[in-house]
């Protein structure tokens, strides 16, 4: 192949990999990621990808935190509601894959994407307006710091949540290390390590969501909060708790994590990874082999960042964390791990991805306390 067709190729590839950047950073306007609407008293936010299953871009970011904002400081706005379009998903996740590309080439897409993004989760989280999130359908990483951190968090049968970000090299951001150690016992350690998935009425059972509402009785529930005068937030929980109550889809069952509880908290307590799987191989149960079978695939980076984030996410406050996340997020941005967990889950799909270092004994605590480390003025505030 002659030099001319290679230098060609080369500049048409990154011609498309600047394109691609560009169009995560500007809106199209012939179909809006995200809609606003003011239907009667409340403030509507729509996620509005669903081809992409409504992942989240810098443009949603930037339209979503000023309006919720003017929302939150309007006397006519009492509550502020959020949800997805298409029926499949709430928000799968952050648009990862343009973060990607733009930290590849230095881009100051792989800064801004994050600090915005966790300043509005912490919109979300101080938001004086009651704050309700239907997270009917997929919700995971962005998705999950849209929904969380608001005072009301509804699930529906269609409800699969996750955050499975130690199997691309990242780690469970977005305020992760604030709501995650704050489940009961170990849950949150269990399920930040190894992305386990929740599904319908156990997103509400490990206490991701506050209620339960079949699906089909969604629209109804939104003509009602949006016809609520002057509501307080116990009125928008008794119109809430009116609608689980007549929910019973699925009550029968027990949490899908009920008979293994006692487990998580006894093989999830270590103040290392290496003893998290330490216990659980020593244990031999089907599900200890189990979870030690699913680490052993994850970034051994990612997970000691995960388990020393969530340990002081413990006893810190939302904003505290979000800064502490930020500072990860940008170590994931100069290591390797994050990129080549996203060649291996999203782009090549091979699911096998070559881990750097590729052991959890090889991953030094220096290296690990260096991703925690101060960015000076570069350190995100709000």
């Amino acid at each position: 192949m002659s030099l001319t067709i290679l230098t060609s190729a080369y500049r048409l590839r990154s011609l498309c990999r600047l394109q691609r950047i560009q169009g995560h950073m500007m809106s199209s306007q012939v179909d809006p990621g995200v809609l606003l609407e003011k239907v009667g008293n409340a403030g509507v936010i729509t996620m509005n990808r669903p081809k992409v299953l409504n992942a989240l871009n810098l443009t949603m970011i930037r339209q979503i935190y000023p309006q919720l904002k003017k929302w939150e400081d309007d006397n006519e706005t009492d509550i502020v509601i959020i949800r997805g379009a298409g029926g499949k998903a709430f928000c799968a996740g952050g648009d990862i894959r343009a973060v990607t590309e733009a930290g590849k080439v230095g881009d100051s897409l792989a800064e801004v994407f994050f600090r915005e993004e966790y300043i509005l989760n912490n919109a979300i989280g101080t938001c004086r307006k009651p704050y309700i999130a239907l997270i009917d359908g997929i919700t995971m990483g962005g998705g999950v710091g849209l929904s969380v951190h608001g005072r009301f968090r509804v699930a529906t049968e269609k409800t699969m949540f996750a955050m499975p970000e130690t199997a691309i090299g990242l780690f469970p951001d977005v305020g992760g290390g604030h709501f995650l150690p704050r489940l009961r016992g170990k849950l949150g350690l269990f399920l930040a390590l190894t992305g386990f998935r929740l599904k319908g009425r156990d997103v509400q059972r490990a206490g991701v969501a506050t209620h339960f509402v079949e699906s089909k009785k969604i629209p109804e529930l939104e003509k009602e909060l949006v016809g609520l005068k002057s509501p307080s937030a116990e009125d928008v929980s008794r119109v809430l708790d009116s609608y689980q109550n007549q929910s019973g889809l699925d009550s029968e069952k027990p949490f899908v994590l009920d008979k293994h509880m006692s487990d998580i908290d006894r093989l999830f307590s270590s103040s290392s990874v290496e003893g998290v799987v330490h216990n659980l191989k020593a244990d031999g149960s089907e599900f200890a082999n189990k979870q030690a079978e699913i680490l052993s695939r994850m970034s051994p980076t990612s997970l000691k960042i995960t388990h020393k984030q969530l340990e002081a996410g413990a006893t810190l406050s939302l904003q505290d964390v979000l800064v502490m996340e930020y500072r990860l997020s940008q170590a994931c941005m100069r290591g390797c791990d994050f990129y080549e967990g996203v060649r291996a889950v999203l782009v090549d799909k091979d699911q096998s991805p070559k881990w750097n270092p590729p052991t959890l004994e090889e991953v030094s605590e220096q290296a690990v306390d260096q991703c925690f480390s101060s960015l000076g003025e570069k350190d995100l505030t709000f």
